[in-house]
């Protein structure tokens, strides 16, 4: 309906370039008219920002898997009441760097707390909501890790100082990030209705190409464009 808004998740490893792949998604679709809602977890809203702040720091080593899980989801249950269903209710086009799909893969591939708990928070805390369209960047665990690590280090010491820490899942080894990935694969061929699996081992544009065209053709934008594009004529 041209009235709906329209959820779509970036999915993947640290560091497979989701943030670029957002921002130039972002740009092509405000140039074709659409509002369009950019935001992340752990994150989104005020409180959520806090809660950020408390996971990604190195100094939170100590957290236990489930302290880690329930905070991600505390920071979710806000995005959603203060970001995500506003949106939606708007008609905005949403670009979420994070949803569901990486606690399931980080907490419960990663931490081995296992897909159920996940899943079960989800249909608690948010009402089953999941996007219309998921893209997993898939790219390879090394590479990933290697650029994640390298992009904390400069943001660390950005103009000589410590400008911010969020390098505490970096910290952990290939092995978990090895899981991650395979966790990531497991919810693709679980629901390949919804999770489009995106190869993004190439150059930047030749991924952005890709999305733009799994967008265009996954949730037909052309024709809701052109709806909206004939009520306003007929307004």
């Amino acid at each position: 309906m041209a009235h709906a808004g329209i959820f779509i998740s970036f999915e993947g490893l640290d560091g497979c370039g989701k943030s670029t792949q957002i921002k130039k998604l972002a740009k092509v679709l405000r140039a074709r008219g659409f509002s369009v809602t950019v935001t992340r977890e752990p994150g989104g809203s005020a409180f959520g920002e806090k809660i950020r702040d408390l996971l990604l720091d190195s100094s939170a080593a100590g957290i236990s898997a489930n302290t880690e899980l329930a905070l991600m989801f505390a920071a979710r249950a806000q995005h959603l009441h203060e970001i995500i269903n506003p949106a939606l209710a708007a008609g905005h086009i949403i670009l979420c760097d994070r949803f569901t799909d990486s606690s399931e893969a980080y907490q419960g591939g990663g931490r081995r707390l296992g897909s159920s708990r996940v899943l079960a928070l989800h249909h608690v805390l948010c009402n089953d909501l999941q996007p219309q369209l998921t893209i997993l960047m898939d790219s390879d665990v090394g590479k990933c890790l290697e650029r994640a690590r390298r992009r904390n280090r400069l943001r660390l010491h950005k103009n000589g100082r410590a400008d911010s820490d969020e390098n505490r899942f970096e910290q952990e080894s290939i092995e978990f990030f090895a899981r991650v990935h395979s966790a990531y694969l497991r919810i693709a061929a679980r629901e390949p209705e919804r999770v489009a699996l995106v190869d993004a081992r190439g150059q930047a544009m030749d991924t952005h190409r890709k999305i733009v065209n799994l967008v265009e053709n996954r949730l037909k934008l052309g024709s809701v464009k052109l709806q909206i594009v004939r009520r306003r004529a007929a307004r």
